[in-house]
């Protein structure tokens, strides 16, 4: 199996081209973004050095079926889905925070809380919480959306509003689709067993002023999951929850010494435990979907996705 960590194209009509975390996003006419789910996997804001078989596959498919999904919520950039691992759709002016929501005491959010704080994002957590405890209801906790090579960081919504990172009828009308879209997709993740503990999503907006939902929703890039199964009686037992997310791979650095600070270094990535991270993204996938994980051919991906792009393009460009 291999894993595609990076592309370099030269579409027809390419404007600009930008190299994400995760995803390669190349501007077409100036109108079109064609977004690029790479195999690439991050942690504390940090690239790691080795990519995930499957890995773009799994969020670009799963974020696929939320974004239609949910269009009824809000509207979303897609447009079509040309290649396992892309999503092409319509450009749109991003806002510059991310909306945080979080349904439990988990994560960053814990590690906040066991630190002493009890005000994350100017919310008040309650006291006497344990970890992966159900807030009373979900909280939003946004971040700022830092440029590449910057670590994102909390921000409240009285900042944001304060700094006119956001109007205040923009902030109104995100918080809304934020609380709707979550309610959603943890309504969904219970019918499959699942339970959605926390996600972010990303909203622009469009030359007629239009706000869209951008990016991904509900992979395990950008969303936790707990099992349903089992859940209280852990909670009770003090049993940690299995969780079908990237928090593993972040308690995995934790143990190893590496939480992106300065001098620090990502432990060494083996075969095995590269397999491992691509096994539980598939486990995630035929969880959250109810269908099988059909690995695409991955003998050489750049070339695949390329025809494939440059394909749908001739017909979106006509």
């Amino acid at each position: 199996m291999n894993a595609l960590k990076e592309t370099n194209f030269t579409l027809p009509g390419q404007t600009k081209f930008y190299r994400g975390k995760v995803r390669d996003v190349y501007t077409v006419d100036n109108n079109l973004l064609v977004m690029i789910a790479s195999d690439r996997i991050s942690a504390f804001d940090v690239v790691l050095p080795e990519g995930i078989p499957g890995k773009g596959q799994v969020l670009n498919q799963v974020a696929n079926k939320f974004l239609d999904m949910t269009s009824d919520i809000v509207p979303n950039w897609k447009i079509s889905t040309p290649d396992p691992m892309v999503t092409i759709g319509h450009m749109a002016d991003p806002f510059k925070v991310e909306m945080v929501i979080r349904g439990f005491l988990t994560g960053h959010a814990w590690r906040t809380y066991k630190s002493g704080e009890r005000v994350l994002c100017g919310v008040a957590i309650p006291e006497g919480m344990k970890e992966h405890d159900a807030f009373p209801e979900p909280i939003i906790t946004p971040s700022t959306k830092a440029d590449q090579g910057d670590h994102d960081e909390d921000i409240s919504r009285e900042e944001i509003l304060k700094q006119g990172i956001v109007s205040e009828e923009d902030y109104v009308q995100l918080e809304k689709y934020t609380r709707a879209l979550f309610a959603r997709g943890q309504e969904y993740a219970n019918e499959r067993g699942l339970i959605l503990v926390d996600t972010k999503y990303e909203f622009g907006k469009t030359e007629d002023g239009t706000i869209v939902l951008i990016d991904e929703i509900h992979t395990p890039d950008s969303s936790r999951y707990f099992y349903l199964e089992g859940y209280e009686e852990n909670q009770k037992n003090g049993v940690q929850q299995k969780q079908l997310s990237k928090e593993f791979v972040r308690q995995w650095l934790i143990e190893n010494g590496f939480q992106g600070k300065e001098g620090q270094q990502v432990p060494e990535m083996t075969e095995e435990y590269i397999t491992s991270v691509s096994d539980r993204y598939v486990e995630l996938y035929e969880q959250i979907t109810g269908e099988p994980f059909k690995r695409h051919d991955s003998s050489d991906l750049e070339k695949r996705i390329e025809e494939n792009v440059v394909r749908e393009l001739e017909k979106l460009r006509k």
